[in-house]
């Protein structure tokens, strides 16, 4: 067991000082937060709430308890300690950002947690945690410009906030959740939008198999038995066999209003069933115009449009594979992503989505590479393998620019497929280079031929360790080299999260002051400037330092408009001193008083004869 100073295990907490004090129960419970144990930290917080349900600082235990619940995977509860958080304390912003957070984690209660965070930047926009989760929340839904606003705002008050800098690298790949097709704000559970995604994938892919299978075997009774009416007969009772199951997937959808609204969000759901009707009308064709002879493109325009059609009803599965990996290739701006995942390449989310960007850069330069040997073999034209070179180039500058140096041995280490692939990558390039400087270095034509086979050779490799890099992620559930294993990063650092973050203290001396005082002074900012305003009095200050106002139509208003106030009062026995409360305003209408919970509370004598002393109050 390894010790810490003093021979004290640095994984226990000790226990509170008083155990008769809630705050210091609360202490305990963070520390065992940071420790990574929700279990000891739910035990601590409801000590402190047991203790003190309504004092001072009974938000921060429910807040801490909300937390703990959380990591337990108790959402339910979460949203419920978090719940009463606010209801204590309406003005905590740390109250309104951890129930921002729990109800993010319910289904269907999207709109509730926008609310809550949005109130929460409202209340701290000086605050990190609340941009963050702003920012969470947009990328959840794909809102990728607004996400990376809110980022942008989180690293600007904290520039080494974990969760914003590995998710500002994600809104510059445009990530996208697995289950892109549900929008976190509609009002059902995505796992039965999840359902329906289901019943329209299986639709697509039993159609499209069925009718590749039902023409191959059309096609080798007709043209290679000679047997073509009978080969027509047989292939058009297909049809009725896609239709028996679309209404057999048809009546497994629930949510038949939502999925225009899926097909929209999921553009590769959308393609499915897209293909899957073009591959049902093709096929009708092909079998309508089923020619007696086996048709070959040179006969004339009617068997090439035929040909093509069978090819489209028989390949159809394999060009979408292919045309989405490339395409997922080619989305984003990798090297800005990997710039902000290499800032913080100590974390292991981090690594990991460094890992799969690099993939996804090695997935651009082969399709690069596979153009540059195509357009050699189809126009003839050595030349245009001149551009291969460049690929070694540009993965240079992607290293430079994406910050790699401190951790790519890492990374390879770690993923030595990644390794042979960037490897493939340059051996390729520098092949196909070489190729095209045969002929212009008069050099014998078979050594441009030999070098031409390796590149390509390299090429078809490349595809061979992607495919074996994938096949093993599969085989042990680990991440593979594609977009989807791309995760969202949390602030999983040593720094507390804000939400759990102690309330501000307030002294016996300030409370007297705020208690007994004639004269209130409250601060807001109004349209044209700032303002004071004198308030009828402090109707009572609560046992965590809140205020409840009696203050008029004016001062309702400005905390409606800002909810950012100050409210000065002085001694009310010798004016020796005077305090000043930040906090925010909220209004209360039934009780009809407007409610301050403190964010900073400042004391200091007022100048005369000894100098201005500001302290804490």
């Amino acid at each position: 067991m390894v010790s810490g100073p003093g021979g004290q295990d640095p994984a226990r907490v000790p226990p509170p000082m008083d155990p008769d004090s809630p705050r210091e129960w609360c202490a305990v419970a963070a520390a065992w937060l940071v420790r990574g144990r929700p279990e000891n930290a739910l035990e601590a917080a409801r000590q402190a709430v047991e203790r003190d349900p309504a004092g001072s600082g009974a938000d921060w235990g429910y807040r801490l308890a909300s937390l703990a619940f959380e990591r337990l995977g108790r959402d339910a509860e979460a949203v419920a300690a978090a719940e009463e958080a606010v209801r204590l304390a309406p003005g905590s912003w740390a109250a309104r950002l951890r129930l921002g957070a729990a109800l993010r984690r319910v289904p269907g209660r999207w709109r509730e947690s926008w609310a809550q965070a949005s109130r929460a930047v409202r209340y701290a926009p000086e605050e990190p945690d609340p941009h963050a989760l702003i920012g969470d929340l947009a990328l959840l839904r794909g809102e990728h410009r607004r996400a990376e606003n809110a980022y942008r705002n989180a690293l600007r008050h904290l520039d080494d906030h974990l969760g914003a800098r590995i998710n500002l690298g994600l809104t510059f790949l445009r990530w996208g959740r697995p289950r892109g097709h549900h929008d976190p704000a509609w009002p059902v559970d995505p796992r039965e939008t999840g359902r329906t995604r289901r019943a329209m994938e299986m639709w697509s892919r039993q159609v499209r198999v069925l009718l590749a299978a039902s023409l191959a075997a059309v096609v080798t009774v007709a043209f290679g038995l000679g047997m073509a009416a009978e080969a027509r007969i047989g292939g058009g009772a297909i049809p009725a066999v896609v239709l028996a199951i679309t209404l057999r997937q048809a009546h497994q959808i629930r949510l038949w209003p939502y999925v225009p609204g899926m097909l929209a969000r999921d553009p590769w759901l959308g393609v499915s069933v897209l293909i899957a009707l073009i591959a049902v009308a093709a096929y009708v064709a092909v079998i309508a115009t089923l020619p007696r002879t086996a048709p070959l493109l040179i006969f004339g325009p009617v068997d090439g449009v035929w040909a093509a059609l069978a090819a489209l009803v028989l390949l159809n599965g394999a060009v979408v594979i292919v045309l989405r990996v490339l395409v997922e290739a080619w989305r984003g701006r990798p090297v800005r992503a990997l710039a902000e995942f290499t800032a913080v390449h100590e974390d292991r989310t981090a690594r990991r989505d460094i890992d799969v960007t690099l993939w996804l850069v090695a997935g651009r330069a082969w399709s690069a590479l596979v153009v540059v040997a195509g357009m050699t073999l189809v126009l003839d034209e050595p030349e245009w393998a001149f551009a291969a070179p460049a690929v070694p180039l540009v993965l240079g500058w992607a290293h430079e620019r994406g910050g790699l140096a401190p951790c790519l041995r890492q990374v390879l280490d770690t993923d030595r497929w990644l390794g042979a692939a960037l490897a493939l990558l340059v051996a390729a390039s520098l092949a196909l280079g070489a190729a095209a400087a045969v002929p212009a270095l008069g050099l014998p034509g078979v050594m441009g031929d030999w070098s031409r086979q390796a590149g390509a050779g390299m090429l078809a490799a490349l595809v061979a360790v992607f495919a074996a890099r994938s096949a093993w992620a599969w085989w042990r559930g680990a991440p593979g080299p594609w977009r989807a294993s791309l995760i969202m990063g949390e602030s999983g650092d040593s720094r507390p999260p804000g939400d759990v973050r102690p309330p501000v203290g307030v002294s016996e001396e300030v409370r007297r002051t705020f208690t007994h005082a004639r004269e209130v002074v409250l601060a807001y900012a109004d349209p044209i400037g700032p303002r004071v305003l004198a308030i009828g009095s402090v109707s009572s200050v609560g046992p965590d330092g809140e205020l409840r106002l009696i203050a008029g139509d004016d001062a309702w208003e400005a905390a409606e408009r800002d909810p950012r106030v100050a409210v000065f009062v002085a001694d009310p026995l010798d004016r020796r001193f005077w305090v000043e409360m930040r906090g925010i305003a909220v209004g209360d209408t039934e009780a009809a008083v407007l409610r301050v919970a403190p964010k900073h509370v400042v004391v200091g004598e007022y100048p005369g004869r000894h100098q201005s002393r500001p302290r804490s109050g």
